[in-house]
């Protein structure tokens, strides 16, 4: 009995082995580089891997007309994020990845209310002061996010 026990154990322990986890999805978000707004899975699939994913609520995809932009829901009420840091993560992974998205907005439902920020691409563009199309991987757009994230009053400047 023991043995039989012991053997399922093991074959539990190398099929969950086998499953993929988000970690490992995490590394491939720069395949939907250079994907468009009107490319629903794209957008999904990169939304749904950056920060913030586990409080995600749904999206919108604004392709009707130009500028066309992308609506973000977050169910953020008990999320312990800071939700300017995610908004400026989260808006910069999403401009360098689709090349035709013009704004995002970004809606937190709060336990207090809604809190909405919306960002332009040539607005972050500048605060950045780097092209999107200069950013070849996610090594390089982290170093860049998180050296604009250590000057707080330079990110509350730019999101009020």
């Amino acid at each position: 009995m023991i043995k039989w026990l012991l053997f399922s154990l093991l074959v539990m322990f190398l099929l969950s082995g086998c499953n993929s986890n988000s970690s490992n999805t995490d590394a491939d978000l720069f395949q939907y580089k250079d994907s468009y707004v009107g490319d629903n899975s794209a957008v999904v699939n990169s939304v749904i891997r950056l920060q913030g994913e586990q409080h995600f609520s749904g999206i919108e995809l604004k392709t009707k007309e130009k500028p066309y932009g992308i609506t973000v829901n977050y169910e953020w009420s008990e999320s312990k994020l800071n939700t300017k840091e995610t908004v400026i993560n989260n808006a910069s992974y999403l401009f360098t990845l689709i090349q035709n998205v013009d704004w995002i907005t970004f809606n937190f439902e709060m336990v207090e209310g809604m809190e909405t920020y919306k960002i332009t691409r040539e607005g972050l563009q500048e605060w950045y002061g780097i092209e999107w199309n200069e950013v070849q991987n996610e090594n390089s757009l982290n170093k860049i996010i998180k050296e604009s994230l250590e000057d707080k009053k330079k990110v509350n400047q730019f999101l009020n």
